[in-house]
C-alpha cells in the first residue's frame, strides 16, 4: 500500500541540424520530462511535442496537473491506471505517453528486470535503425550522409519538388538501402505511383505516408499497385485506427507519442501482425528516455526508426546505444536509462 508522486518539468531539445520535412522546419523540440515515484522507487518518462501534433509544454503540464493516481495502491494495477490516465481528457497522447513510460520504468525496477525481458522479447531480433536525412541542399545532404556512415539504412524526407535531387545526391555518395518518408507531400495517386517505381529502382525499400491521410481511396489504390510497401504514419495514431487501415497501407508506423505509450504500442504491433500487416517503430526527436522505452518492443517490428536521440545535442540520459546501426539495449531494470 504505497503512494504515487508524479513530478514533471519542461525541457527543450536542441537539434544538431535544422530539421526540414515537407510542411515545416525547426531547430528545437519542446518536451516535458516526468518522474513517477512509488515507495522511493522512481520511473522516468517523457512527452515530446513537435509543434505540428498540437501539443505543447503548456498543454502537457496542464494535463499532468489533472492526473490523479491517489485511488491506486499499486503500480501493478497497470491497466486500470493507464485507463484512468487516458480518461482524464481526450487527445493529449504525448502527455499520456509520459505517464505510461514512467510507469513501465517503475514496474521494471520493482521487478528488477528490463521490460523487454518481462515481455519475453529477444533484443538480438531488433532490426537496424534508420538514420534520418531531412530535406536540405545538396551540400548539406552529402554532409549528413557522411555523418551517418555507421548506419545500414537511411530514412530520407521527401515531399517537395526536390525529391529526385535529394535521392540522386544521396546515391552519388552511398548505395545503402533507403526508406522514403513523404509526410503526406504527394498530392495525386499517379504522381505517387510514378515516384514509387522510380524510387524502387534506386533501392528504396518502402514509402511512408505518401499522400495526405484523408486520401484513403487513393492510398489504397497506390498500395495495390506500388512495387514497394506503403506505411501509414500520420494516417495511424492509436489502436482503434489499425483495423480500417488493412488494405489501405501495407503497414503502420507506431510511435509512443501518438499512441499514449508502451502498453498501447505493443497492442498495436500485435494487432497489425494478426492482420498480416508490416510494422514500423518510429519516434519523434526525443531524449534517450522515450527512445529506449520504444526500443523495448523493437524485437516485434520489421523496421526501426529510433534515431531521435541521435539528432539532438543535449540528451540528459544514457540509454539505448547505436553501434554500426544496431540498437543495443541496456541490461538494466525498467526501460534501462540512467541520468548522465
Amino acid at each position: 500500500m504505497g503512494k504515487f508522486t508524479l513530478r514533471f518539468r519542461p525541457y527543450t531539445l536542441e537539434l544538431r541540424h535544422v530539421f526540414t520535412v515537407a510542411s515545416f522546419s525547426r531547430s528545437t523540440t519542446p518536451v516535458v520530462l516526468t518522474e513517477l515515484e512509488y515507495d522511493g522507487v522512481i520511473g522516468y518518462g517523457e512527452a515530446s511535442m513537435p509543434p505540428y501534433l498540437g501539443e505543447s509544454q503548456e498543454s502537457v503540464i496542464a494535463f499532468l496537473q489533472q492526473v490523479d493516481l491517489s485511488g491506486f495502491n499499486s503500480p501493478f494495477e497497470t491497466a486500470e491506471i493507464l485507463h484512468a490516465v487516458d480518461q482524464t481528457a481526450g487527445k493529449n497522447t504525448a502527455a499520456k505517453a509520459s505517464v505510461d513510460i514512467a510507469l513501465h520504468d517503475l514496474l521494471g525496477k520493482l521487478m528488477g528486470q528490463p521490460f523487454y525481458k518481462i515481455w519475453g522479447l529477444n533484443p538480438t531480433l531488433i532490426p537496424p535503425t534508420s538514420y534520418t536525412i531531412g530535406i536540405d541542399t545538396e551540400e548539406m545532404i552529402r554532409k549528413k550522409v557522411a555523418e551517418a556512415g555507421q548506419f545500414q539504412i537511411l530514412k530520407v524526407k521527401l515531399g517537395l519538388d526536390t525529391d529526385k535531387m535529394i535521392i540522386d545526391t544521396i546515391r552519388s555518395v552511398t548505395d545503402v538501402p533507403l526508406c522514403a518518408d513523404v509526410n503526406q507531400g504527394w498530392k495525386t495517386k499517379e504522381e505517387a505511383l510514378e515516384m514509387a517505381h522510380w524510387l524502387q529502382e534506386r533501392n528504396v525499400v518502402f514509402l511512408e505516408q505518401p499522400m495526405p491521410k484523408e486520401m484513403i481511396d487513393e492510398n489504397a489504390w497506390l498500395t495495390e499497385r506500388s512495387p514497394i510497401p506503403t506505411i501509414a504514419d500520420e494516417g495511424c495514431q492509436r489502436l482503434v485506427d489499425v483495423p480500417a487501415l488493412q488494405g489501405v497501407y501495407t503497414g503502420i508506423n507506431i510511435k509512443l507519442m501518438k499512441c499514449t505509450g508502451m502498453r498501447e504500442a505493443k497492442q498495436m504491433a500485435e494487432l497489425a501482425r494478426a492482420l498480416d500487416m508490416k510494422v514500423m517503430l518510429g519516434c519523434m526527436t526525443e531524449t534517450s528516455c522515450a527512445i529506449t522505452a520504444a526500443a523495448q518492443l523493437a524485437p516485434l517490428v520489421d523496421w526501426a526508426d529510433l534515431d531521435g536521440a541521435l539528432l539532438i545535442g543535449n540528451d540528459i540520459y544514457d540509454g539505448m546505444q547505436v553501434v554500426n546501426g544496431q540498437c543495443i539495449l541496456p541490461d538494466r531494470p525498467g526501460i534501462g536509462i540512467i541520468k548522465k
